[in-house]
């Protein structure tokens, strides 16, 4: 290890930068307690130079569209004119899947950015923000991480930012990767990859729309919700349905009339595993579906095909680009 790496690190809040109180609720700092207390450059022989800056400190429910735009701009200027090898992003763990997806759908796939957090706060028992920070600095600083997108790095794991998700409340191995797995172990302060993205698109934008919404199907749903969402501020809708990618045959009245006001409706499985595809054709099966005009996204989560279909609106895409853009996953 000889080359001498900057690394801009931007603090965002949640868990990681949380502590107890006496009755063991999390609260926030007035300071991220990582910005104070880290010291890296003994463990890289001091060829890091590393960067600090608090960009927000907000409990990541508090994270929106916005928000991650700014970050996105942010680590943009930094690679122009700061000239930064590596971007690490400390952010709390319930909306860190959609910012880290977002990021990678509009960063240009140069220099790595690995996004990290902790499930448990700076001054719990076993607290794994110190050391899941200390593992995100050494991806970034990996001359393996560039190509591969945005990564998040969590419990000795490095998973793409595309299909990672967050599959437990409390657990410290609360991040998986349905299907695929995860693309790299770190051990012994090295990094491992063993996977490739298949291939990547970068969709540049410069603001971000409002009215693209999520819902989730179930037993005997009705189209009451379609109707309440089909109103003129509305840009788009995801829908979680059954199993391969089916609807209750009583939301399809409410549902065309959403596709006739020519707002995008898109499609995934609310399964752990497996992608939405028109399988099924009876009423309400994706077939019909399908002939109607739902976009099928094949491979996301409802979350992640939200902040695709978000960044899609935003860049002005519609009719068949755009289909075709949240589409496939795998781009």
């Amino acid at each position: 290890m000889s080359v001498l790496k900057k690394i801009l690190v931007l603090h965002t809040g949640g868990t990681i930068s949380m502590s107890a109180n006496a009755s063991g609720d999390l609260q926030p700092n007035d300071e991220n307690p990582l910005v104070a207390d880290v010291d890296l450059a003994a463990l890289f022989h001091h060829r890091l130079d590393l960067v600090t800056e608090e960009i927000f400190n907000l409990p990541s429910p508090h994270i929106t569209p916005e928000r991650m735009l700014m970050l996105k701009q942010r680590i943009v200027r930094a690679e122009k004119e700061e000239h930064v090898d590596g971007v690490v992003i400390t952010h709390g763990t319930d909306t860190l899947e959609e910012t880290a997806y977002f990021l990678d759908l509009t960063l240009p796939n140069t220099i790595p950015v690995v996004v990290t957090g902790a499930m448990r706060g700076a001054n719990e028992i076993g607290s794994d923000g110190l050391h899941n920070f200390q593992s995100a600095v050494w991806t970034a600083y990996s001359d393996e991480a560039r190509g591969k997108g945005v990564l998040v790095v969590m419990n000795d794991e490095v998973h793409t930012a595309r299909f990672v998700t967050k599959t437990h409340t409390t657990n410290v191995a609360t991040f998986r990767t349905p299907t695929f797995g995860p693309i790299g172990l770190i051990s012994k302060q090295h990094v491992n990859f063993f996977q490739e993205l298949i291939s990547q698109t970068v969709t540049d934008i410069d603001h971000v729309v409002s009215g693209v919404y999520l819902l989730k199907a179930f037993a005997g749903m009705d189209g009451d919700l379609f109707t309440a969402i089909d109103q003129p501020t509305t840009r788009g809708l995801v829908i979680e349905a059954l199993g391969a990618g089916n609807l209750p045959p009583a939301t399809l009245p409410a549902l065309r009339r959403l596709l006739d006001h020519n707002i995008p409706v898109v499609l995934v499985s609310r399964c752990f595993n497996g992608i939405a595809e028109d399988v099924y054709d009876y009423e309400g099966g994706g077939v019909e579906l399908k002939k109607m005009g739902v976009i099928f996204c094949r491979g996301l989560n409802g979350q992640k095909a939200r902040i695709k279909l978000l960044v899609g609106l935003s860049k002005g895409m519609q009719g068949h680009e755009l289909h075709h853009y949240v589409n496939n996953a795998f781009s």
